[in-house]
């Protein structure tokens, strides 16, 4: 808890609204014991269907949120802005004021942006992001519109914090830096300086209970091996690039990370969300990018003008958007099969889809 707020600066004036499942580790540390230990006020979501009303209602200055959430919200604010003829061209233009007066340390950010900020309450000063990799447009857009996103990276067995964006020091794209007593190095990094994450530090679990062989397998000589996979920079910031159980190998020995390819996918705005896995072809012995992908039906339908969309529809859609994504990667992380289905995918209490009860492959 020390070692966060000497990060991240809150205060007794500051309030928050638990929206994430307080048996998380994230919620529980963050969002309750770190709040309480700074005398801030806490105030508990009645349901999702329910967070427009309760931000409204709590008015905090601090969410503790998961990327699925955000990216929805930063989805949604360009969906209503498209909706309205004049309305996403109004946006575009005062995001590049906004940025355009900035450089001259002239901030009215919340004067251009004022009815999105009434919508979660008008008093967010702070919006902390974990579980899971955001996508960093995302937080460039909600910084643009005057929201401060600073994005965070742990496990259970780190209690469990381990790296954030600092106030100042920050990178959209990257985790942050360990936080103060924390050791962070990269084990085994391969050409591009990737390998799995280790961690080091008096927050690091003794072990799992009473299970020695699952302990022996990932604390090693007082490193917690997190199964992560990431690179560090020249100033310390951490890049989170995948899990090291998730890789596709190719045929020559390329490693492709799924992560990276469903945040290229999951961009488009035809398609809710992804699932991407390797699958052995049989007849090449090589491996092949494949995808579940969960289509944006109401996007594609305002899209069209079409009250209904065949799947003949969809499939061409989704198809372009497939290509759109080709184009932007080498040609061995190219997606080379999809299948689109109707159903989201299940998922933990994190919003991070369970790809081990999934049927893929």
């Amino acid at each position: 808890m020390m070692a966060i707020c000497s990060s991240l600066y809150i205060d007794e004036n500051d309030s928050v609204l638990s929206i994430l499942p307080l048996h998380h580790t994230y919620e529980c540390s963050n969002g309750f014991l770190v709040m309480i230990y700074n005398g801030c006020t806490i105030s508990f979501a009645e349901g999702l269907k329910h967070i427009p009303k309760n931000l409204k209602e709590t008015r905090p200055t601090i969410l503790l949120l998961v990327p699925l959430i955000l990216e929805n919200m930063y989805k949604k604010i360009w969906a209503q802005a498209s909706s309205k003829k004049g309305m996403k061209t109004k946006l575009q233009l005062a995001l590049a004021l906004s940025s355009f007066l900035l450089k001259f340390n002239i901030d009215i950010r919340k004067k251009l942006f004022h009815r999105i900020h009434e919508n979660l309450g008008g008093r967010v000063r702070l919006i902390i992001s974990g579980a899971a990799a955001i996508n960093p447009e995302v937080s460039k857009g909600l910084r643009a519109m005057g929201f401060t996103v600073r994005q965070g990276y742990g496990l259970t067995e780190c209690s469990p914090i381990v790296t954030v964006n600092r106030e100042k020091k920050f990178r959209d794209d990257s985790v942050g830096l360990p936080l103060p007593g924390i050791e962070v190095r990269i084990d085994n990094p391969d050409s591009e300086g990737i390998g799995e994450i280790v961690v080091r530090g008096d927050n690091v679990t003794l072990g799992y209970y009473r299970d020695p062989i699952a302990t022996s397998r990932v604390l090693k000589d007082g490193w917690l091996y997190t199964g992560d996979l990431g690179r560090m920079d020249k100033d310390g910031f951490i890049y989170i690039t995948g899990r090291k159980k998730n890789v596709i190998v190719t045929k020559n020995g390329k490693n492709i990370f799924p992560e990276e390819v469903e945040a290229y996918l999951n961009n488009s705005p035809y398609i809710l969300e992804s699932l991407v896995y390797g699958k052995l072809d049989e007849a090449s012995g090589e491996t092949l990018v494949c995808a579940q992908i969960v289509p944006d039906f109401e996007a594609i339908k305002e899209k069209l003008k079409q009250d209904q969309v065949s799947d003949e529809d969809v499939h061409r859609i989704i198809s372009e958007e497939v290509r759109m994504v080709n184009r932007s990667m080498p040609l061995y992380k190219h997606i080379r099969q999809f299948t689109i289905r109707e159903e989201e995918f299940a998922k933990t209490t994190t919003k991070k889809i369970k790809r081990y009860v999934e049927k893929i492959g």
